[in-house]
């Protein structure tokens, strides 16, 4: 016997799996309306849980809401006639959305979702995907985004820079977590497929130049760069430079990268994480001898066997067991492991301590983050690295 609260969460279920498919077809579906038993008891469970009955049906008597109750007449041989509610009949999406408390969600999806597709209809099938979007965005927001969709639509080859473009409120914050859903739905409006450009090629944009920050740590280097010595600049320019770099450091953290002193024809790259990639394009770094130092966690060793695939002879330093359990009281958490089983282009060593860490052998995705570490220890084996 299913009182209305019952309903309730089984129509919330039936929500959450199904609001997507319903945008598309609203209440033309073979679906409509949608029947809820509400559990009607044979006489003898009856007279298991006379009082349980008696509650159930005063809950549907007082009931008062959407949707049709219907009742069915019971003559039952010891409890007599009896007048029961049977099921719950909804017309579409609109009255269930009512019943759980999802009317003006749902409401204003339905809308958004009705006027993108009059304009674009190849978004039919991609919209509903964006569900959230079109239901929780502010009308700002909402605002914003089917601006930005008409203009890159009308101007599919503009080759400007995303602020430069005509959409009120345009920033680099909104467009920063927005990226995704631009790029899929100007694939679909192009029909295309989604995966073969990033979002500037797909929008005809012109994407920011990558910038480095490096630190010069020979005042002989700097000498080549007018004495300065922190630079953070396009990688096209900086890879330019003709220099005699003998020693290259490249580390995670910037405040680690900062807290170095001068070296012997020594630089240091800061804070590259995953984009460690762009060390492909510095061609004098095969002239260099390259030291790299990051987190001791499953990520750092990532990042260090992505850095390798461009640089195999780079070094690792701090990135040792010895180093890992010296230092245990300042071990975190690492939110999320990095999922793959092998890094191949890690030395024994590091695969090792690799897999340990997958393997939870010290305790629970154990970290630790390199400016941890006791910087004077740090500092000495970053010097003798030079050796």
């Amino acid at each position: 016997m299913k009182l209305p609260e019952d309903v309730r969460q089984t129509l919330i279920r039936r929500f959450q799996s199904k609001h997507r498919e319903w945008l598309v077809s609203d209440a033309s579906g073979s679906q409509w309306p949608l029947e809820v038993a509400l559990g009607v008891p044979t006489e003898q469970a009856a007279l298991k849980q006379v009082d349980g009955v008696r509650a159930w049906v005063s809950a549907w008597q007082g009931w008062r809401g959407v949707g049709s109750l219907s009742w069915c007449e019971r003559r039952w041989k010891a409890l007599g006639a009896q007048r029961l509610p049977e099921k719950l009949a909804l017309r579409g999406p609109v009255d269930l959305a009512l019943w759980i408390g999802e009317s003006v969600r749902w409401e204003r999806a339905q809308s958004r979702y009705q006027a993108l597709t009059a304009r674009w209809p190849v978004l039919a099938q991609q919209l509903p995907r964006h569900f959230d979007v079109l239901a929780d965005y502010g009308d700002a927001d909402y605002q914003r985004l089917a601006e930005m969709l008409e203009w890159i639509a009308s101007h599919p080859k503009s080759d400007l820079y995303p602020r430069q473009l005509p959409v009120s409120g345009l920033d680099s914050k909104w467009l920063d977590g927005r990226k995704g859903l631009l790029t899929a739905l100007v694939a679909a409006i192009q029909e295309d497929s989604p995966g073969d450009q990033d979002f500037y090629q797909r929008c005809g944009l012109k994407a920011p130049p990558p910038l480095v920050r490096v630190r010069v740590l020979d005042q002989a280097l700097r000498a080549h760069v007018g004495g300065v010595g922190d630079i953070t600049a396009p990688v096209d320019d900086l890879a330019g430079i003709s220099w005699p770099v003998a020693h290259v450091f490249i580390v995670e953290n910037l405040q680690t990268g900062l807290a170095m002193s001068d070296m012997p024809g020594a630089v240091v790259f800061m804070g590259l994480g995953y984009n460690v990639d762009v060390l492909a394009r510095f061609r004098w770094l095969a002239r260099a001898r390259c030291i790299y130092w990051g987190d001791l966690d499953t990520h750092g060793f990532a990042i260090l066997h992505r850095a390798r695939s461009y640089i195999p002879e780079l070094q690792s330093v701090l990135m040792d067991e010895e180093t890992l359990l010296r230092h245990k009281a300042l071990w975190v958490d690492e939110a999320a492991q990095h999922p793959a089983t092998e890094l191949t282009l890690l030395t024994e060593e590091e695969q090792q301590l690799y897999r340990d860490l997958k393997q939870q052998r010290w305790g629970q995705n154990v970290r630790l983050e390199q400016e941890r570490i006791d910087w004077d220890t740090a500092w000495n084996v970053l010097q003798r690295s030079l050796a």
